[in-house]
């Protein structure tokens, strides 16, 4: 595209307008693969995960402030299923085995799992599963 250039920001999300197209910041290149919004959607799923449990949680019960844990426990929630959903879509996109599936959706459960999944699953290369 020669057309003129705009720049757009929305948020953390910076475009480029080039005439009819967009060109997306490259520090934001980890929104257009499954694998690479797993990726970050398991990070902040595991660290609001260890936020509720290392410090929301004591607040509540050993100060009495309940607050902590609806706030944390609301963001851990909506950070949960958007875990779950991208690790079905990465999945199905990258046709994983069932135990391979199986192994990221359990990590979810776990206070560490998704910092396991990514340093584990997620960055070697995958061979081609058959199941």
């Amino acid at each position: 595209c020669d057309h003129r250039r705009e720049k757009l920001c929305v948020g953390q999300l910076r475009l480029t307008i080039d005439g009819d197209c967009a060109v997306i910041d490259p520090r934001m290149q980890w929104i257009k693969t499954s694998i690479g919004r797993l990726r970050v959607i398991g990070f902040w799923e595991g660290v609001s995960f260890l936020v509720l449990l290392g410090i929301a949680m004591p607040l509540k019960y050993f100060l009495g402030m309940p607050e902590a844990v609806r706030v944390v426990g609301m963001a851990h929630g909506v950070l949960f299923i958007l875990y779950i959903w991208a690790s079905l879509q990465a999945a199905l996109e990258h046709n994983w085995s069932w135990k391979r599936t199986l192994l990221v959706l359990i990590a979810s459960l776990l206070p560490a799992g998704p910092f396991v999944v990514e340093a584990k699953l997620l960055r070697q290369k995958p061979s081609p599963d058959v199941s």
